[in-house]
């Protein structure tokens, strides 16, 4: 069997359980020595933006969208019985007892891994997210050219 040599992801998604699966592939393929790119766009931006209050976004429309979709690891709902966040509590606490890594482990783990993040500039300027509001473990931005220009060479696509 031929190994695939590059994984991409694209991580669309902000819903824990969503992002968790995304980190799953990602740390099984760079164990297994592929390539991995996480793309972050639209909610999926959410996993790497700074847990920050205050946003310095301009417009009445993006400074409503930033209190209302803060960021942050931290802060990632459940897509399903989140519960006004009493699911999300209830599934950290089952992740904690089985020892599986917060999204916040699994961030530090992948970029230990050499897993590439690169967060959507097209959505980062439609939502008004800086490159300031990002983790530094973000090691480039990109749009549709980059990805499709990663795709090519990607033997496994994948969008969450």
């Amino acid at each position: 069997i031929k190994m695939a040599e590059k994984v991409n992801i694209i991580v669309f998604s902000g819903d824990l359980d969503k992002v968790l699966a995304a980190f799953n592939l990602a740390l099984g393929a760079a164990a297994m020595e592929m390539k991995v790119t996480l793309f972050f766009t639209f909610w999926g931006l959410n996993v790497i933006r700074k847990d920050k209050k205050v946003s310095r976004t301009r417009g009445i429309m993006r400074k409503m969208l930033s209190l209302v979709n803060r960021g942050g690891a931290k802060r990632l709902p459940l897509s399903r019985l989140n519960m006004g966040g009493l699911g999300r509590s209830m599934m950290k606490k089952l992740m904690e007892d089985s020892r599986i890594p917060s999204v916040e482990e699994m961030i530090n783990m992948a970029q230990k891994m050499g897993v590439e993040f690169v967060a959507c500039t097209t959505t980062m300027g439609m939502m008004g997210i800086s490159r300031e509001d990002l983790i530094p473990e973000v090691s480039r931005l990109g749009g549709v050219a980059t990805y499709l220009g990663e795709a090519i060479e990607g033997k496994i696509n994948l969008f969450i």
